[in-house]
């Protein structure tokens, strides 16, 4: 819930105040004219006599506040109580009306502490409010959230991170810094992709490799790039998390102390560049060149699923990047082992109508198997690929579709989650399966029943699909479903 501090209540205020007073959330106003107060309790407003300029007077709010409006007709009021409210609740968004004919000097006082300036004239009460919402209080809310951890703060990428999910965490970190909070990016897996290990190592961008138990030195966790403890992450599912930032659509609800989910945007690193402007911090070459190399990396160059907000992250991040770096990290070379692996791919194809599926035995590298299932979708009337391949117990399942209205992330959580763990994009989407107790087959026996389990409740998952049956993959191969048999993840 909102909570609004009001600061004085001339003219102006009063004028916001109504509006505030019909908007979800609480609103205290404090005041020293009495006969304004009196009015606003008739209105049920909250409101309590009190200088706006006493530091007692803030001190004497006890909640925590996310919008605090600087209201009072006299200019030197406002610059005052502006100064307390910035003292008193630095991540809250302040609001401040220059008051009745400033002098320039207070005027430009007031500005520099507020967030927003506003002058008679600008005063259009609805539309401030608007603009003062949701979008401006996250920033506050997520460094309030983080100057409360104690100690370190671990933030977690997904396994295997991606270019998306490590720039992420390196503006994550670089945030919790600006509030005095040591954080560290860390990950389960490998990070065996050639551009993500050359993302890594061309901007020198430090992280740690987690094991089992080492979770319990951080007093602090954040998720980013995916949103629940235990799936494609090696924490325990009953891990508490401070902070969860992630643009993929869950299927359950997740649980933070500060949650951002925002499945309109195309990458998760454009929501970190939100933070980042409204929090005023500066981005450096190393951060701004990471994170436009995740948004262009998860929205495929802007052609997959970019909304105007990745645009606007972008054209805002150019200026501050190095071309001849970014150049570097996507164009690495590709090991012998990758060039092999994707092979395999390509000879062990099973295509049904415009699907194909394909395993690649001996998987040594994760990454390899979105790589495949990019390179196999180039394949002459294939709209749609999964491939897979078994590492340590478990398969990994990489899914892609161009072109088409099946979504595929939607179809590999329907096909995996009541055995695993499905989900992504309605384009490019990702599957983990422990094997469990199949594990003890012999190898010959176990390759076969895991092709039969993983084609059988995929292709039974898009034949279950409304947007597969006559507008799918299949319409144009003229029969039906019934006939046809993470961006890197």
């Amino acid at each position: 819930m909102v909570s609004r501090l009001v600061l004085g209540c001339g003219s102006v205020g009063r004028t916001l105040v109504s509006e505030l007073a019909d908007r979800p959330g609480t609103v205290l106003v404090c005041c020293a004219d009495e006969h304004r107060i009196e009015t606003l309790r008739s209105d049920r407003v909250t409101a309590r006599l009190a200088d706006p300029t006493d530091p007692e007077t803030l001190a004497a709010v006890e909640r925590s506040i996310d919008i605090v409006v600087v209201a009072d007709d006299d200019p030197a009021t406002n610059r005052a109580a502006a100064e307390l409210a910035r003292e008193h609740h630095p991540d809250a968004f302040v609001l401040a009306y220059a008051g009745e004919e400033p002098a320039v000097e207070t005027r430009l006082q007031i500005e520099s502490i507020a967030d927003r300036l506003v002058d008679r004239e600008a005063t259009v009460a609805g539309d401030l409010v608007e603009r003062i919402g949701e979008a401006s209080m996250r920033p506050r809310r997520l460094r309030r959230v983080l100057r409360s951890i104690d100690g370190p703060l671990a933030v977690v990428t997904h396994d295997n991170p991606d270019p998306d999910a490590i720039a992420s965490a390196l503006a994550l970190c670089k945030v919790a810094r600006t509030v005095g909070r040591e954080a560290e990016i860390c990950y389960f897996g490998e990070i065996t992709h050639q551009e993500n290990r050359a993302l890594i190592n061309v901007l020198d961008v430090e992280l740690r490799e987690l094991e089992p138990g080492d979770i319990d030195e951080y007093d602090g966790i954040a998720l980013v790039d995916h949103s629940r403890p235990g799936v494609n992450d090696q924490l325990p599912e009953d891990t508490p998390v401070d902070v969860l930032i992630d643009h993929h659509p869950p299927r359950a609800p997740v649980e933070a102390r500060f949650v951002d989910l925002r499945s309109d945007v195309g990458a998760t690193s454009t929501l970190l560049v939100e933070y980042l402007r409204q929090l005023g911090i500066e981005i450096d070459e190393t951060v701004a060149t990471a994170l436009l190399y995740g948004i262009r990396v998860d929205t495929d160059d802007f052609r997959r699923e970019a909304s105007t907000v990745d645009f606007d992250a972008a054209a805002y991040l150019l200026p501050f990047t190095d071309e001849s770096v970014l150049e570097r990290i996507a164009t690495p070379s590709m090991s012998a082992e990758t060039l092999e692996t994707m092979a395999r791919a390509i000879t062990n194809r099973e295509v049904r109508g415009s699907v194909l599926v394909s395993h690649i035995e001996e998987l040594h590298e994760r990454d390899a198997l979105a790589q495949s299932a990019d390179q196999l979708l180039d394949i002459e009337g294939v709209r749609t690929t999964l491939v897979y391949g078994i590492i340590d117990g478990t398969v990994y399942c990489s899914g892609r579709t161009r072109g088409a209205t099946l979504d595929i992330g939607e179809t590999l959580r329907d096909a995996f989650d009541r055995i695993g763990s499905g989900g992504g994009h309605a384009d490019m989407a990702g599957a983990q399966i422990p094997l469990g107790l199949l594990g003890e087959n012999e190898e010959a026996a176990l390759s076969e029943i895991v092709h039969d389990l993983i084609v059988e409740r995929f292709f039974t998952a898009i034949d279950s699909r409304p947007d597969a049956r006559s507008v799918g993959p299949f319409a144009d191969e003229g029969g039906d479903a019934d006939d046809e048999g993470s961006p890197r993840d």
